[in-house]
């Protein structure tokens, strides 16, 4: 059920004041704005930016939080369309289908994740080493996701394509299932499953997703909240927040990681592993050209495969009103 956290009484906030000596903006880019009747219903995962911020204790937002637990990028993006979000989150490949559709959201900033646990595995009883070696095999995905893309990316780099591999779409849990049968020779997955397949099954990572995924993850806000300026003002506090609870957990990962846990009920051991396998730290960063590029490069992909109905333009729907706080505020943790 939806929560909300703590504003000590709705009380009056001036930005300009108190919540950038907390957060560390610059005074001058701050207007006056009275939070206290905001409220930013915000999407999030098990074990994301709700145990994230309150790991890190930066949960005395100056507005109200109504928690919204959706566990895919599509489901955000459908909430926001639907006006039922202010902000969600997800990878490339959602905001790519919702470009294509011309839907109704926005992309405000970008989190930096790990690429390391997205992954091309192939069984232990296999003679699979390479990507090459794919070809005529059993190799399970999920379609329309960054899993699609990589493999899609990495075999194209080995001189193959999807109608050389028996490729088999299945869902994250089926595809877990399935490996551990024996009815998939590899399979590209991301996250937990994946971390599950090496831990549990011994599957040999093959390929990660680094060097084919940009690593950027897009934070995706309602166009209607963005225009609002005290509703803008309370995102851009949010995302500030944010910003700097990923700092504060590249250096603390152990006390996030058992609020992941809590939630999420992955052994806080397994969640170590991934960290300190990592590919890089976490970040929050403003908008650029280059993650524009990067994914203009993922929507033109999925039309050259047949994954899209024809071209999206990402460009229109990136918001870069943010990016100005974002690069001022520092990084250091309260």
């Amino acid at each position: 059920m939806p929560t909300s956290l703590p504003n000590h009484g709705r009380r009056r906030v001036l930005l300009a004041t108190a919540g950038a000596a907390l957060l560390g903006a610059p005074l001058a880019s701050r207007a006056a704005a009275d939070l206290s009747k905001v409220t930013l219903r915000i999407g999030t995962y098990k074990g994301n930016w709700r145990a994230l911020l309150v790991a890190a204790q930066l949960t005395d937002t100056p507005y109200a939080i109504d928690w919204r637990e959706l566990n895919n990028g599509v489901l955000h993006i459908e909430a926001i369309n639907g006006d039922a979000l202010d902000l969600g989150s997800g990878s490339e490949i959602p905001a790519v289908f919702a470009a294509r559709q011309k839907a109704h959201v926005r992309f405000i900033a970008v989190v930096r994740e790990d690429l390391n646990n997205q992954v091309t595995l192939a069984r232990r009883d296999t003679a699979i080493r390479t990507i090459a070696d794919l070809k005529g095999k059993r190799v399970g995905y999920v379609r329309a996701t960054t899993a699609h893309y990589f493999l899609q990316k990495q075999l194209a780099q080995a001189g193959l394509s999807f109608q050389d591999i028996n490729a088999i779409n299945l869902t994250p849990a089926d595809g877990l299932s399935a490996f551990d049968r024996g009815d998939l020779d590899a399979w590209a997955i991301y996250g937990y499953n994946g971390q599950l397949a090496r831990t549990r099954y011994g599957a040999r990572v093959i390929r990660t997703g680094k060097g084919y995924l940009s690593g950027n993850f897009p934070i995706y806000a309602n166009p209607k909240s963005i225009t609002e300026p005290a509703r803008h003002a309370a995102i851009t506090d949010y995302l500030l927040r944010l910003r700097k609870a990923y700092a504060w957990a590249n250096d603390n990962y152990l006390a996030y990681a058992r609020a992941q846990s809590a939630e999420t009920r992955v052994p806080v051991g397994d969640l170590i592993e991934l960290f300190n396998n990592r590919s890089d730290d976490y970040a929050l960063r403003a908008v650029d050209a280059n993650v524009i590029k990067g994914h203009q490069d993922v929507a033109d992909t999925f039309t050259k495969i047949g994954v899209l109905d024809g071209p999206a333009d990402v460009a229109p729907l990136w918001d870069r009103s943010f990016d100005t706080a974002l690069r001022s505020a520092t990084n250091s943790p309260a």
